[in-house]
């Protein structure tokens, strides 16, 4: 075997082990952000997804863009918005012009209750990601949307 050949074989490794434990590191941090949720707020992070989404779109988002934005099926965030409709968070307002057409966005009691847990949200992130340095989260965030565009060539990496 050629040393060309060992050394792509050990970076393909690296990269292996790489990717595993930015697997392993996503898992945790979600499956702790979802503990949180559920004790502290009663809530579920899908849920906290959905509300982030209409938050961003104060007008309202139609089923189908909500799905295609969280890319998750259309089934998923029907049953969130209904929940959130019923207690009063969102509401459906039809589109004018397409009597068919209804969009969801947050009411004044939704866009309250997401401003508290988007607070918290935050305060748990940083939490951690506690110890990292702004050169690191730079230089983490530089390759990861390296990643990123080479494989989501429309997103540009800035979520």
């Amino acid at each position: 075997m050629t040393e060309a050949v060992l050394k792509s074989e050990l970076l393909s490794k690296a990269r292996l082990r790489l990717w595993l434990k930015l697997l392993k590191s996503v898992n945790g941090i979600e499956a702790e952000l979802r503990r949180r949720l559920r004790d502290e707020h009663g809530t579920t992070l899908p849920r906290f997804d959905v509300m982030s989404a209409l938050a961003r779109f104060p007008d309202g988002l139609k089923m189908s863009e909500l799905s295609s934005f969280l890319k998750v099926s259309n089934g998923n965030v029907t049953g969130i918005v209904d929940k959130l409709t019923t207690e009063g968070l969102a509401e459906r307002v039809a589109v004018p012009g397409d009597r068919r057409a209804q969009v969801a966005r947050l009411t004044q009691k939704g866009r309250e209750s997401f401003t508290e847990l988007a607070a918290h949200h935050e305060t748990w992130i940083d939490e951690l990601l506690d110890g990292w340095s702004p050169a690191d989260i730079d230089a983490l965030s530089a390759r990861l949307d390296t990643v990123l565009n080479r494989h989501n060539p429309e997103e540009d990496g800035n979520a």
